[in-house]
């Protein structure tokens, strides 16, 4: 099933609901009930209210504005595609290659879930950004609460998944990471996800034998096809990711998993990384960007400025030592 949150176009102070996705019609579930509340019933709830929903006419799509289709409890986001990693790597900081510390675990890092955005919003960059990018990747939700789980046990963990673009501001990436921490304000002002999360149980005739989802994903800058690669290009499957992020921790209902970056341009920093120039441009005001997978749907936003934002201090110089010893 496609579960989508979504608000009436003309309902005044219209509720957020969730329903059903068909192809010209959304259909409520009766419940009053977010999709991160749906989420932590569990899948077969969501399966079952789907199913009576269903049954029910429901209502034409152009009469409801699709929103992010989850409220996410945390987002870590994952870079398992090598691909990705030596592109981008030779873009931000001029090395080559794939680090020998990628092969060793699914690495990922933590994002900000309180600036989500859905299908047609606009994502308003950092005003002094000029090196803007997307990230075209795939999103797993967590079902259920979990600690230290083995791959195999993952698998029942698995709620859905989405379309996840990490926007990213490179210039500022590339500045903070040089204290060998982050990415922190080079991605945290905005994450796309949507239109809807696609059931698990949807996607189970497109695994591999390995476990891997073989679906096509390209992307299209002002309708202009800049990326394509297979997601099943990845270096981990997504119950692997869950394990890892669970081990010595916890995962929880409506947590969201990306996938990170396919390769063969998924973003522009890889290409960047590769060509030895920013070619294709950085992205600029009024640019349209539109991720598409197989079977998942497609989602576009609109870039954007962010107003200019007021200036933080210099930090205060001072020698430790010398402090110390005024002190004693």
């Amino acid at each position: 099933m496609r579960l989508a949150s979504f608000i009436e176009v003309d309902g005044a102070a219209a509720p957020v609901r969730v329903g059903v996705v068909t192809d010209e019609r959304i259909h409520p579930f009766d419940d009053a009930l977010t999709m991160r509340e749906v989420v932590e019933r569990g899948l077969p709830y969501a399966l079952a209210a789907g199913d009576a929903a269903l049954a029910r006419r429901g209502l034409p799509l152009d009469g409801v504005r699709l929103l992010a289709p989850l409220e996410p409890a945390s987002v870590r986001d994952f870079v398992a595609f090598a691909e990705h990693v030596e592109g981008v790597r030779r873009s931000i900081d001029g090395a080559s290659g794939v680090p020998d510390a990628w092969y060793d675990a699914p690495t990922f890092y933590f994002t900000n879930p309180h600036r989500i955005f859905g299908p047609g919003d606009d994502i308003a960059f950092p005003a002094h950004s000029i090196a803007r990018d997307f990230e075209l990747e795939v999103a797993v939700v967590v079902a259920e609460r979990g600690t230290s789980l083995t791959v195999e046990d993952a698998a029942a963990h698995v709620f859905g998944y989405t379309l996840f673009n990490d926007w990213s501001a490179r210039d500022l990436q590339g500045r903070e990471m040089q204290v060998s921490l982050g990415p922190a304000k080079g991605k945290d002002f905005a994450t796309s996800i949507g239109p809807w999360i696609v059931t698990a149980d949807e996607l189970a005739p497109y695994r591999d034998d390995d476990g891997f989802l073989d679906l096509w994903c390209t992307v299209l800058v002002n309708g202009v096809e800049v990326g394509r690669d297979l997601l099943s290009n990845s270096g981990w499957t997504f119950e692997a990711m869950i394990a890892y992020a669970s081990r010595d921790s916890a995962v929880v209902p409506g947590d969201l998993l990306g996938s990170g970056t396919v390769g063969n341009g998924g973003c522009l920093a890889e290409l960047w990384g590769r060509h030895g120039r920013q070619e294709p441009p950085p992205l600029r005001d009024g640019d349209t960007v539109t991720i598409t997978v197989e079977h998942l749907g497609a989602l576009t936003n609109r870039v954007t400025s962010a107003p200019p934002v007021p200036p933080i201090p210099p930090p205060r110089r001072r020698d430790p030592a010398r402090a110390r010893g005024a002190d004693a």
